[in-house]
């Protein structure tokens, strides 16, 4: 249907970025570079907490991918040119990390952010597409995203179910010689994907400066607002103190000793079936909970996240061996009730992100949003980092794990002591005036939004 209202080469772009360079490359680099860092470099979990957070900056940066596609075209074009840039930069940094052999750690970390990288910027070109479409075509924006969910989800199911296979077979960094597939698909993408070269390019570049200055300052304006910055740095905190111990517990999963050595095979297992556990929880939110008040809704979200974390705790523990369940089938379920809840927790942060962004600069504003909640997830990795550091969890000795793990837990919990920053309003409703930037602008901005929709990964 989309493709017959819609220009084919759109859709192929909608595979190809969120299916393929999101959904498959997103899901398989987590679980082989987790095994890259563990047995080719044999990185301390707190260290690779510190590098796994260095993945976040592309992210962070995503505004200013965002006005570069709209503010700097080349040679007529705002698209084409910045999918090229993305699957050369990913393509040749998954070659190069995967065929130099045992190259210095800050050799690997460039080359594994330069994998991110290209995965960013292909995310915000072809959302700036979809933003593009979706004001041109308003019936058809439910469509796209739902387009675009499923892509992702489909192709992140594709990749954490082989990338356990190939790890196994292949050996973990020869693995990532496949994430070059993707990038080589966003080149072919940069030159078939249809766009308009635009004729009057001096015009056209005064008025996108123009354009810039009134966003820069529009943004200044609303972001100042009590109404935007209170639930922005809410959710800033909300996930930068649930601080990760991820590192910590993949060291002792996979332990032979201390742990219970579970193979390649099954982490990538474990991560599928939690990728389907998302699903469900997109669906529980959208049957049952989409009409509940933001500050309910987080704050008995927040306490469930809390309560789901101590079973990470009774799993260190072994506890579930004393009640007769086996390690196999108690990780499962402690995945899928993890994955249901940060989903359910995550899509109303994601709704509200879309009620604080102002008519006229709501691509751009969405883009900053994003990156808050990149540099709290950023914060997450480094202050686990830290504790797993100073604890000594090391990767042969877990005795703190669960001390890392109970600080984590309390982290969770004190953060529902900061729901009063969340506005008490419905989903439904607007939350700043509709006419925020009249005063900085006489002119409307350019029809171009930046972007819809986040980065589906797990934060």
């Amino acid at each position: 249907m989309l493709s017959s209202q819609l220009n084919p080469t759109f859709i192929f772009g909608v595979l190809v970025v969120y299916g393929l360079s999101q959904g498959f490359s997103g899901s398989f680099f987590k679980v082989v570079t987790d095994f890259y860092w563990k047995d080719v470099q044999k990185v301390q979990p707190s260290a690779v907490q510190l590098y796994i957070g260095l993945y976040y900056i592309p992210w962070v940066m995503k505004p200013i991918w965002g006005l570069f596609t709209d503010v700097f075209p080349v040679r007529g074009y705002k698209r084409r040119p910045y999918f090229l840039v993305a699957g050369v930069l990913g393509g040749v940094s998954a070659l190069m990390v995967a065929s130099l052999g045992k190259v210095p750690i800050a050799v690997a970390l460039s080359c594994l952010i330069g994998i991110t990288a290209g995965i960013a910027i292909a995310d915000v070109t072809i959302d700036a597409c979809i933003a593009k479409n979706s004001i041109e075509i308003r019936a058809l924006a439910p469509d796209m995203q739902s387009l675009c969910g499923f892509c992702s989800s489909l192709g992140a199911l594709i990749g954490y179910s082989s990338s356990g296979f190939f790890v196994h077979h292949l050996g973990p960094q020869a693995s990532l010689a496949l994430l070059a597939v993707p990038p080589a698909l966003l080149i072919v993408l940069g030159f078939v994907i249809y766009e308009e070269r635009s004729a009057a390019l001096q015009s056209e570049k005064k008025r996108a400066v123009e354009d810039l200055q009134i966003a820069l300052r529009g943004m200044s304006k609303t972001i100042k607002l009590p109404q935007v910055w209170k639930p922005s740095l809410y959710m800033y905190l909300s996930l930068a103190l649930s601080i990760s111990t991820h590192e910590g517990q993949f060291y002792w999963y996979t332990d032979p000793k201390a742990g219970p050595a579970f193979s390649q095979e099954f982490v990538g297992i474990i991560y599928a079936i939690g990728a389907l556990a998302s699903i469900v929880g997109v669906l529980i939110y959208q049957k049952n909970l989409k009409d509940y008040p933001f500050r309910s809704l987080l704050l008995y979200a927040q306490l469930l996240y809390g309560l789901s974390g101590m079973l990470d705790l009774i799993f260190f523990l072994r506890w579930n061996l004393v009640l007769g369940i086996p390690d196999y089938f108690f990780v499962i379920m402690e995945e899928c009730v993890s994955r249901i809840i940060s989903r359910i927790r995550w899509i109303p942060m994601i709704v509200l992100s879309t009620r604080l962004c102002p008519l006229g600069i709501e691509g751009t504003f969405f883009a900053l949003l994003m990156c808050i909640d990149s540099l709290g997830s950023l914060s997450s990795k480094w202050g686990g980092g830290v504790v797993l550091h100073l604890l000594h969890v090391t990767r042969n000795d877990f005795t703190n794990l669960w001390l890392a793990i109970l600080i984590r837990n309390g982290l969770r919990f004190a953060t529902l002591g900061l729901i009063f920053l969340v506005p008490n309003g419905d989903q439904e409703d607007d939350l700043i005036p509709p006419d925020i930037l009249t005063a900085n602008s006489g002119a409307s901005l350019d029809d171009d939004g930046l972007e819809l929709a986040p980065f589906p990964g797990d934060k």
